[in-house]
């Protein structure tokens, strides 16, 4: 089996005791490639030194809505300079993590949209797909992405929303990337959703640390699990693992550009 994590944040200091033996251990398990994303102006350097020091790790950089309080305006020019000085290096692989996040205490709207919307003409600038993070905020990311139309569209990171809410996205040619969450026996909803999809509209993902799998409950969440993630996944959607394996791989080949 052949796997592709298209979300982690394996440059973060969860990792920092034991990240080459955890590459080591997932690359054993049939994860070929991996990509990490920034979240804020700080961590885009050690990011990207991870990418280069590593050969199955790419990079994808951005201004997550959670860390609002302390990105600067001049984070935004920064990321444009990263973007243009970067451009085709075949690391560089998105622009992301971005989005909306209204799940989160007193969200600013405002000033999130603003930053999803500057972000959005800078992959259309760059001709580079978005990994978007959506919490409790499909309608109004759905409404700007139909405005913006991307050539290359994306993931909608950690998709748990509705039938309706996945057809919009697929329309706007983007993938829905899948991982932990649906594994829960609790997540009713979303095993139906799943259970739907065309194979074409799924990649597969950890966002590890985050977001353990229910067969691993209460741990740092890691790449190593995605095979365990993409069993239960396929169970749900009634093909077998190898199925879901390569299709998945497949998109995320498509989607960012990797002919090998």
């Amino acid at each position: 089996m052949q796997l592709i994590d298209t979300h982690t944040h394996l440059d973060f200091p969860d990792f920092d005791a034991d990240r080459a033996e955890l590459l080591a251990r997932s690359h054993a398990r049939g994860v070929e490639r991996l990509v990490v994303l920034g979240v804020y102006q700080s961590n885009w350097q050690r990011l990207w030194d991870l990418a280069l020091q590593q050969d199955s790790v790419y990079a994808a950089l951005g201004l997550h809505p959670v860390y609002l309080d302390q990105h600067r305006p001049e984070h935004m020019d920064e990321l444009r300079d990263w973007l243009q000085r970067l451009a085709g290096h075949p690391k560089l692989c998105a622009v992301g993590e971005f989005g909306l996040d209204y799940y989160i205490d007193n969200p600013d709207r405002d000033a999130q949209q603003t930053l999803f919307e500057a972000q959005l003409k800078l992959a259309a600038e760059f001709e580079l797909p978005v990994l978007l993070h959506v919490r409790h905020a499909h309608a109004p990311t759905i409404a700007t992405l139909k405005r913006f139309r991307l050539k290359r569209a994306g993931v909608i990171h950690a998709f748990a929303g509705s039938r309706e809410e996945a057809r919009e996205y697929l329309k706007l040619g983007f993938k829905l990337g899948l991982g932990g969450a649906a594994t829960w026996p609790q997540a009713h909803r979303l095993h139906k959703v799943v259970a739907e999809l065309p194979l074409e509209a799924v990649v597969l993902e950890t966002d590890a640390p985050d977001m353990a799998p229910a067969m691993y409950p209460q741990q740092r969440n890691s790449p190593e699990f995605l095979p365990d993630i993409c069993a239960a996944l396929a169970e749900l959607m009634h093909i077998s693992p190898d199925e879901l394996a390569s299709a998945s791989s497949r998109n995320a080949c498509t989607l960012f550009g990797w002919t090998n």
